[in-house]
């Protein structure tokens, strides 16, 4: 997959996709709201199984006690974790459909620098081409059909030519 100006191009197909409202950095940072250049991995699919389906093999159920630290001085920091929890964090089962389904990467994962920036997942979008917090949103069909068709380690290209000028 690789992010382009008019979208994310995957083998010949072109989704239309939203990125964050911080635009494209090569030096992201937390709260920056900019999505990361780099080559960054598929490691992990969550999914709310009371609203959807299963999407692939290998996804996993979101419970009602995950969340994603976004805490950087928390040993936790961008790592999966359950409620209870005090260090800062967002709520992975939300009201919204927004994390119905959730590709995670591994910006910044497994060993987070505090302050490099949380989590770049790629999910479903608010509306189309709404700016995220720094992930990548999709629209839930298209979304739905990249996680059906991709496998643990497929790559997310965003390239340094997209870049903000700093």
């Amino acid at each position: 997959m690789v992010l382009t100006p008019k979208g994310l191009r995957v083998g010949v197909r072109l989704f239309p996709c939203a990125i964050g409202r911080g635009g494209i950095r090569a030096d992201k940072r937390e709260g920056d709201g900019a999505t990361p250049v780099g080559v960054h991995r598929i490691v992990g699919c969550l999914y709310r199984a009371d609203r959807i389906t299963r999407p692939n093999g290998w996804a996993v159920p979101i419970g009602t006690r995950d969340l994603w630290s976004d805490d950087g001085g928390d040993p936790n920091y961008n790592h999966l974790v359950r409620a209870p929890y005090r260090p800062s964090h967002e709520r992975l089962r939300r009201a919204d459909p927004l994390y119905d389904l959730v590709l995670i990467t591994d910006w910044n994962w497994p060993d987070a620098v505090p302050g490099r920036g949380s989590a770049i997942f790629m999910h479903q979008w608010r509306a189309p081409r709404w700016p995220t917090a720094g992930c990548v949103a999709l629209r839930r069909d298209h979304l739905r059909a990249l996680a059906a068709m991709l496998r643990p380690g497929a790559e997310l290209i965003v390239p340094r030519a997209l870049a903000s000028s700093n």
